[in-house]
């Protein structure tokens, strides 16, 4: 009993030790981004300020999970990872592995009528816009990013080039020549897909991290054409006006010939988000269902067996050169069309929309996830896009740390945050298990512990 009672002892300082060289690290690393602020006065002048509580509730909210971490999390962790694996999978994830896709399908097909029927109009368009059909945006993306990063193993930084190029394509081709959003649906995938190959061509010698800065240079590059070619993207002004998409021919506006009127409905804003809601979805879905079927055929092996050792990849007589041009023709083929779709539900494009930021975000999204899980990319996307739009409602904290205080201004410091937390915690992601696209009579999954990182 004295042994325990002085292990507890010992293990409670040494958690109180870490935390506090933790919670130092800390105040030094924060100090200079957040206990000072420069702001204008009202005579122009930019004065310095301080911000001493919200410094202070942070490092001691970084101490006390640091705390918790060491003294309760990190011996369970150990002891987790001593007991023998088991035999057979538990018996949830039976329930989750058959009947948990059909049950999100059903989910996110039935989520923007319960909304319309519970919350009406007032507040459903924050629901279903901000939590419906930009959350299906970001996840179309991650899946499309999915193939270069998760399954061919390519790190592109420049991933918001294809989806440029494909908000682009539809703004100047509906307004040059008027054509529909479905004629341009496929039209802007095309383009965004040959300008993917044309990314692939300079990079095909290069891995890691060269490959890394060349696809950050084309992302860069593409952001530089839109705001200097100013006879043709407009510049920084942007592209305004752009035709939405309408329901065989049924625009949603408030006039005889809309489709209110047309079903003798009352006209309702959440007519057209609904409708935007359901094509990202279908969009988003399809993504999913090439994406996984591609993955068991035989371009779809060659994807990840450049991904685990290109150099095995060559001595097995795979052409690496097809196989690397094909997938980011696949990926930025999906990022056309997320783009066209994007453009045609804000009927505004400028170059700001299309920063590095965009493609660091999604790139957070894949390896967050899981890099190669679908359903990873999915909870990823819910988590940092759906936790970005609850914390710009967070406007109680305002009556803590001021009125000047805004919540969303911290997302990339908490991203960042989860980022290391996961890395240290699961290095592959939320879902670390592979599933083999290719299995002799039964299926299972290769844990993260079998696997090294490039070794399979």
């Amino acid at each position: 009993m004295a042994d325990g009672a002085q292990n507890q002892r010992v293990d409670t300082m040494s958690a109180i030790r870490h935390a506090g060289r933790t919670a130092l690290i800390a105040l030094g690393l924060l100090l200079p981004l957040i206990g000072f602020q420069t702001v204008t006065n009202i005579n122009d002048v930019l004065v310095l300020t301080t911000r001493w509580p919200l410094l202070f509730t942070i490092v001691a909210i970084v101490a006390a999970c640091c705390f918790l971490y060491s003294l309760a999390l990190a011996p369970w962790i150990a002891q987790r990872e001593q007991r023998p694996a088991q035999a057979a999978p538990p018996a949830w994830r039976y329930y989750v592995d058959n009947w948990g896709i059909p049950f999100a399908i059903a989910a996110a097909v039935a989520y923007p009528l319960v909304i319309y029927f519970t919350i009406g109009t007032n507040g459903g368009q924050k629901w279903i816009d901000t939590f419906g059909v930009q959350i299906l945006i970001y996840v179309m993306l991650g899946w499309g990013l999915n193939i270069v990063v998760g399954l061919a193993g390519l790190l592109d930084l420049g991933y918001v080039a294809f989806y440029a190029v494909g908000a682009y394509s539809y703004a100047l081709l509906a307004k040059t020549f008027g054509l529909s959003f479905w004629i341009l649906l496929p039209l802007a995938g095309v383009l965004s897909s040959f300008w993917g190959i044309l990314l692939g061509f300079p990079v095909l010698r290069l891995r890691g991290d060269y490959l890394a800065i060349v696809t950050l240079a084309f992302g860069e590059i593409i952001r530089l054409i839109l705001i200097n070619w100013v006879a043709l993207t407009n510049g920084y002004a942007g592209i305004i006006s752009i035709p939405r998409p309408t329901f065989f021919g049924l625009p949603f506006t408030a006039s005889d010939s809309g489709f209110a009127a047309h079903f003798g409905l009352e006209f309702s804003p959440l007519h057209r988000l609904i409708f935007l809601y359901y094509v990202i979805l279908a969009l988003a879905l399809l993504t999913c269902f090439v994406t996984v079927r591609l993955r068991r055929l035989p371009i779809g092996r060659a994807w990840e067996a450049l991904r685990e050792d290109e150099i095995a990849c060559r001595a097995l007589g795979i052409n690496t050169t097809n196989t690397k041009l094909t997938a980011f023709a696949m990926g930025a083929m999906f990022a056309g069309f997320a783009g066209s779709f994007f453009a045609a539900r804000e009927a505004f494009i400028s170059p700001e929309s299309f920063t590095f930021i965009e493609s660091a975000t999604i790139l957070a999204i894949v390896v967050l996830g899981g890099m190669g899980s679908q359903i990873g990319v999915v909870i990823a996307a819910i988590v940092m896009i759906g936790g970005t739009e609850i914390m710009r409602q967070l406007d109680f904290l305002k009556a803590i740390f001021g009125q000047t205080f805004d919540p969303s201004q911290y997302r990339m410091l908490l991203f960042g945050l989860a980022m290391v937390i996961i890395m240290i915690w699961r290095p592959r992601g939320l879902i670390a298990t592979r599933t083999p696209s290719v299995f002799l009579r039964k299926r299972s999954d290769i844990s993260v512990d079998l696997a090294k990182e490039g070794h399979g």
